[in-house]
């Protein structure tokens, strides 16, 4: 199996399921952290509000990473999964 193949996640219902899954955590993770960057944008028009402001940066920057890590993380699951489904085709040759 291809990792980042388009088709994998039509290749089972639980594939399926997989990518919907991993699609909702990826798509709050990047909405979360966008978020971040826009309230902590607009609290450094406060100088009192500078450190928390500064906290929200850190923060969405570290779940910009966390976004793709997800995607990258369902692609080795999708993998796991195929090679589950390969050993047992064969077990039963």
């Amino acid at each position: 199996m291809r990792i980042f193949a388009p088709d994998t996640r039509h290749i089972s219902k639980q594939h399926e399921k997989l990518y919907a899954a991993y699609e909702l955590a990826f798509t709050l993770v990047q909405f979360t952290a966008g978020m971040l960057f826009l309230v902590g944008s607009w609290m450094f028009f406060y100088k009192a509000w500078e450190t928390p402001a500064i906290w929200c940066f850190v923060v969405g920057s570290v779940l910009f990473v966390v976004g793709p890590s997800l995607k990258l993380v369902r692609e080795l699951h999708y993998a796991v999964i195929g090679d589950f489904a390969d050993l047992a085709a064969r077990a039963k040759q």
